[in-house]
């Protein structure tokens, strides 16, 4: 995929930035829309035309169901058509070669599977735009009136492929009326210098290692290899999506655009319920809001309840990928969140925080092993190796290599995936002596500067994979 790589967002956002600071504030937003056009038609020239006609959808309904608020038949028909078009893409280019595939392997049929290749980004773009539908017909906002500013909040490019997924409401203001400031634009600086490398100097490293051991023979891995790859895929993940949404918040505020926060530390939560209120938080508060409250959320009795946490997870899992092993994963998280409502949760509070980590972290890490290993058949395998079931030696040799090649990684992935640097930043704060801290601040500076030219030179060797979010 040629969208892969991060060269053309590196060179794009320099040239974008100087045209779009020296056009004036009347036509900010068209300058930013045509140059998202620009970025999404270099990785996707067809399905650009998909992305035009979704918007035009959801811009048409806003308009419609405003037109038509006193008519409460029309409004739910307006409603139905936004959001079933926006299903019916996700369905059509995500989920065809799923459906029949498993039609298939039902009924012993033998239909080909149009093999569609996946939309950048469909699956953030049309949440966003559902999600828009819902909120005016629900009255929570005003249908924008312009469309070149609705399709530039549905197209801006820092988070049109892989999030975060942002609500109208969030960015209507400044669509219209923001401001530009050096802070604002060294903040924005900052927080993409972040992610870049969070993406390059520590994701793509973990991903070496996962990619093998993920590769070898489950039956002869040892349980140590095991655990210490899906630890590393874990890690991986969270540096590699956090670290994109790094990159999106900070373009967002280079142009004045503040996006939601993504992530808040959620490898270190002490429960799964806390997980999930902290990993892809856009997402999460997407299905709260617009699936599991309009179900009944909890106000309908326990067993509606159950229910509709299932069903929120179940489709949770399906948006991360066509394949069963989401489905799988999510309904895997839903049972959890249940027994954690119902059975463990309060006995959970009471144990000390350090065995409430691990019982997190374990949850989490399995929960990975059945995100990222799509060939249901080979799942099984996996967890023998990581319970000690294939008769190979607790810790190998295999194992002992990894870890002395990749020790320096992964400890730094453990360290930053805590709230280190906000601990960090605070004691600073606190030192008296002014020359000690801007001192501490200075060799901080230096650290990221070296940190960052290290991340580019790996990048312009093109030792660096895509994003992970990229294929959802």
């Amino acid at each position: 995929m040629v969208f892969s790589s991060l060269e053309f967002l590196f060179f794009f956002l320099p040239i974008f930035l100087v045209i779009y600071y020296i056009s004036p504030g009347k036509i900010k937003n068209a300058v930013l829309l045509i140059f998202s056009l620009i970025f999404y038609s270099w990785g996707e020239p067809v399905y650009i035309l998909l992305l035009i006609a979704a918007s035009i959808v959801g811009y048409a309904c806003g308009r419609l169901t405003e037109k038509f608020a006193q008519n409460l038949f029309l409004k739910r028909l307006i409603l139905i058509i936004g959001v079933g078009f926006g299903v019916m893409l996700l369905a059509v280019f995500k989920y065809t070669d799923l459906i029949i595939s498993t039609i298939d392997s039902v009924f012993s049929l033998d239909i080909a599977a149009p093999k569609l290749r996946l939309p950048i980004g469909i699956s953030f773009f049309t949440f966003q735009i559902m999600g828009y539908t819902a909120d005016v017909y629900m009255g929570r906002i005003k249908a924008e009136k312009s469309f070149v500013d609705f399709f530039t909040f549905i197209c801006m490019f820092p988070q049109l492929i892989a999030g975060p997924i942002v609500r109208y409401q969030d960015v209507s203001e400044a669509l219209h009326h923001r401001e530009h400031s050096l802070k604002g634009f060294s903040g924005g600086v900052f927080r993409f210098t972040n992610g870049l490398i969070k993406k390059v100097l520590i994701a793509d490293r973990l991903g070496i290692l996962w990619t093998a051991i993920k590769g070898s023979d489950y039956s002869s891995l040892s349980a140590s290899s095991a655990w210490l790859g899906i630890i590393c895929f874990t890690l991986q993940l969270y540096f590699d999506f956090s670290g994109y949404a790094d990159m999106a918040i900070g373009m967002g505020r280079m142009m004045g655009f503040r996006y939601v926060e993504n992530f808040d530390h959620p490898l270190y939560s002490r429960s799964i319920t806390e997980f999930w209120r902290k990993w892809h938080i856009s997402l999460s508060s997407w299905f709260r809001d617009y699936v599991y409250i309009p179900l009944g959320g909890n106000r309908k009795g326990v067993l509606r309840h159950i229910i509709n946490i299932l069903i929120v997870w179940a489709l949770t899992g399906l948006w991360h990928g066509a394949s069963w092993n989401f489905m799988v994963w999510g309904l895997y998280y839903g049972v959890i969140l249940i027994l954690e409502k119902y059975v463990w949760g309060k006995g959970l509070e009471k144990l000390p925080s350090v065995v409430r980590y691990l019982y997190s972290a374990f949850i989490i890490v399995l929960g990975f092993a059945i995100f990222d290993i799509t060939d249901m058949g080979l799942i099984p395998g996996y967890f023998k190796a990581l319970f000690f079931m294939t008769g190979a030696a607790p810790i190998s040799n295999d194992f002992i290599f990894y870890v002395m090649n990749y020790k320096v990684v992964i400890i730094a992935a453990l360290v930053f995936a805590a709230p280190t640097y906000t601990f960090l930043s605070e004691r600073v704060r606190r030192i008296n002596s002014l020359y000690i801290r801007q001192g501490l601040l200075f060799s901080g500076g230096l650290i990221r500067v070296a940190a960052f030219i290290i991340a580019v030179s790996y990048m312009v060797s093109s030792a660096y994979s895509p994003f992970l979010y990229f294929r959802f």
